[in-house]
């Protein structure tokens, strides 16, 4: 989705640069160079953009629900790792940033999707996410945002990242996590509450070619990750009128339940012995959080989560 706008916008780009209104393509290149270092400062979010009804329908398509499980006191600062990545990330967009539904479930908490630094230098775009409340996944973007010292700021990581989204197939429960350890340091330097968000229904929405670890395919989509930055997953799903093959995602209840925090001194040199304290921690929280709900969204007894 966030691929087949953001090529839209490079078009329209295009379309200026090359029609007769060049000079407005050029001011807005002096505009990007001025306003570059946004995305790693808080962003510049807009509510109204955030309550447009479209969102509201897109909701209520698969449709998407917030669980909370825990109160989050406006007086800490938070890092919520959410997971898995999936294919679409619906359930983080759906929930963080569009609509009040965040708001009303944790009055005082801002929080802030942190997304790929390459969706910022899209002309356009990088407007349009800046204004839904997207920001950049870099370590000063993540920073800023947890430096807040009245606290009310949460940090919403993609933990598994693009990498992850290759294990999206339905019934998948394998998580890119074991050498994900970045997000536990930002916590201890900043005193940041960790919070688990584990969101069920994710990995449903499409059907992946089959793309076993080993394979040719996965060996050149993990290539093609490492030189680009972000994956290719070869995906389908339904078409408009018709439910064999299309690119639109299935209507699949998606269920985003997030944690109690995990309380978190700040630590401004934490040593690899604390960050690897604090990040079996983090798992352990993690998996019980998937244990205690997943029988109430269909995950067999006998499924447990895969940590790698």
């Amino acid at each position: 989705f966030l691929s087949l706008v953001a090529e839209f916008c490079c078009g329209f780009f295009v379309i200026l640069i090359l029609g007769n209104f060049w000079f407005l393509a050029v001011l807005y290149l002096l505009w990007l160079y001025l306003d570059w270092d946004t995305p790693c400062t808080g962003g510049r979010r807009y509510q109204w953009v955030r309550s447009w009804s479209v969102w509201k329908y897109f909701r209520e398509y698969f449709p998407i629900h917030l669980i909370k499980t825990s109160d989050l006191s406006p007086n800490h600062n938070y890092l919520l790792g959410f997971h898995p990545h999936g294919v679409l990330v619906a359930g983080a967009f759906g929930n963080f940033c569009t609509g009040s539904v965040f708001k009303n479930l944790f009055p005082g908490i801002t929080p802030y999707l942190h997304i790929m630094p390459i969706w910022f230098g899209c002309p356009f775009f990088r407007e349009y996410i800046m204004s839904a409340g997207m920001v950049s996944a870099s370590k000063e973007s993540v920073s800023y945002v947890l430096n807040n010292k009245g606290g009310g700021h949460a940090s919403v990581i993609v933990i598994g990242g693009a990498e992850e989204s290759l294990n999206a197939h339905p019934g998948s429960l394998t998580l890119n996590i074991l050498k994900r350890k970045g997000f536990i340091k930002m916590a201890l330097k900043h005193g940041a509450h960790l919070v688990p968000v584990f969101s069920f229904g994710e990995n449903e929405l499409f059907k992946q070619v089959a793309n076993p670890k080993g394979s040719r395919l996965r060996n050149i989509q993990e290539k093609l990750q490492k030189i680009m930055g972000f994956a290719l997953p070869l995906f389908h799903a339904r078409g408009v009128f018709q439910y064999s093959f299309g690119l639109i995602p299935y209507r699949q209840p998606i269920h985003t339940v997030v944690g109690s925090p995990i309380p978190v001194k700040q630590n401004l040199n934490p040593t690899t012995e604390e960050i690897e304290q604090l990040h079996a921690l983090y798992l352990q929280k993690l998996r019980k959080l998937f244990e205690e709900h997943k029988r109430n969204y269909g995950i067999p007894e006998h499924k447990s989560l895969i940590f790698e």
